[in-house]
Parts: structure tokens; sequence; C-alpha cells
């Protein structure tokens, strides 16, 4: 009968967000383990903090920060041809699916809880650039952060906005 399938929905639902909620404690304790500073930049919590350590792995293995921004698919895609190059650049979308959505989601956060990256958002948006595309301009400028801040493992300190 429907009101026994609903029942049987309902204690699946419970039982996946148990699983849910026993993998997020097991990844405090993962984090708390290594002792990592990533959780300390704005949008990052243990979740996406998570990810992005097990997409990156080692920052060591990127020589540069753009190098990990081409890594997590946030630079610009080039388009030209000859003599033609492209004016409407769109985000290459290489790399890694899974770093790109969760800088993507701190950027978005970033974008209106830090004083730098707010402000670096409105800038952009006073350029007339699209939200999306001025959140994917504070995820490349956190993806730099974030590697400065892994590669010397320092936290996060919100900086003061830049000049206008």
């Amino acid at each position: 009968s429907f009101s026994l399938q609903l029942k049987l929905l309902l204690e699946q639902i419970k039982f996946i967000e148990a699983q849910v909620s026993d993998v997020e404690e097991e990844i405090k304790v993962i984090l708390a383990k290594i002792n990592s500073v990533i959780t300390t930049a704005p949008g990052i919590g243990e979740v996406i903090g998570a990810t992005i350590l097990g997409e990156i792995g080692e920052i060591s293995r990127f020589s540069s920060p753009a190098k990990l921004v081409a890594y997590a698919g946030i630079d610009a895609s080039v388009s030209q041809s000859g003599d033609y190059h492209s004016t409407n650049n769109k985000m290459s979308k290489r790399g890694s699916p899974h770093l790109r959505k969760a800088l993507f989601q701190a950027a978005l956060v970033a974008s209106f809880s830090d004083p730098t990256f707010s402000a670096y958002y409105k800038k952009k948006r006073l350029e007339g650039k699209h939200h999306l595309t001025a959140v994917g301009a504070v995820a490349r400028k956190l993806c730099y952060t974030i590697y400065a801040m892994l590669k010397n493992n320092v936290p996060y300190e919100v900086q003061p906005p830049f000049p206008n």
C-alpha cells in the first residue's frame, strides 16, 4: 500500500542521513589529525575543505598557483584561430570537476561574507560582469589564496580590500 511505501522511503532517508552524518564526523576527525589550514579560508568548512585537499593532494605537485587554477579548470579557455582571437572567453572546465565545484561553492560564500572577496566580487559586477562570471573570478582569487595558504602552511587572514 501507499502508506507502507512512504514509511519505507522515510526509513531509507533517515538511514542515508545517518550515513552522511557519520561520514561528516569522520571527515572532521581526519581534518583534525592532519591539522590543515584549509578551513580558515572563507566559505570553506570541513566537507569542502576535505574535497579540496583530496582533489589537490600534495600542493607541491603544483609549481605555481596558475597551474592549480588550470587543474581546477577555472582558468579562461583561449579561443583563437589564425588572426582571430575571441573576446568572449569561457571557463575551460578541464581538470577536476570536484575541485571546481568545491571552489565555486566556497567562492559563492566568500563573495558575500569576506570583505576582501566581497570587494573583488563587487568590482567585477561594476565592470559589468554577470553574477556567475564574478563568482568565477572570486573562485580564481580564492584558489590563489588557498595555494599560498597550503604552500606556506599559514591560516587565512582577512586582507584589507584593495584600493579602488
